[in-house]
């Protein structure tokens, strides 16, 4: 499924700010995720449970608990889209303050 084939937008599940660092979780079930954007910060994306496709302008890859958390770069579109029921991901930022 990728955008064109609407992926459901998610709400997370939790939202945990530390220390200046935010981490929002997602259970998330096939078909599901965060559709095309970007933002000016960067941050890390983690598959606890399941499996996710993530995609950006430069390739798509399928992560699951295994997979090493993935960077994506501040200011360049992405989306994450779960590819199974019952899957989990977590997304880790921190917005810079300028």
């Amino acid at each position: 499924m990728t955008l064109e084939q609407n992926l459901k937008a998610a709400a997370p599940k939790q939202s945990v700010t530390y220390d200046g660092a935010t981490l929002l979780v997602y259970h998330v079930n096939t078909g599901w995720g965060l559709p095309k954007h970007s933002h000016e910060y960067a941050h890390l994306v983690m598959c606890h449970a399941g499996s996710i496709k993530v995609s950006n302008e430069r390739r798509s890859i399928v992560m699951t608990k295994d997979t090493q958390s993935v960077n994506l770069k501040a200011s360049e579109w992405h989306e994450i889209e779960a590819l199974e029921d019952g899957t989990v991901f977590i997304n880790v930022f921190a917005e810079s303050k300028v």
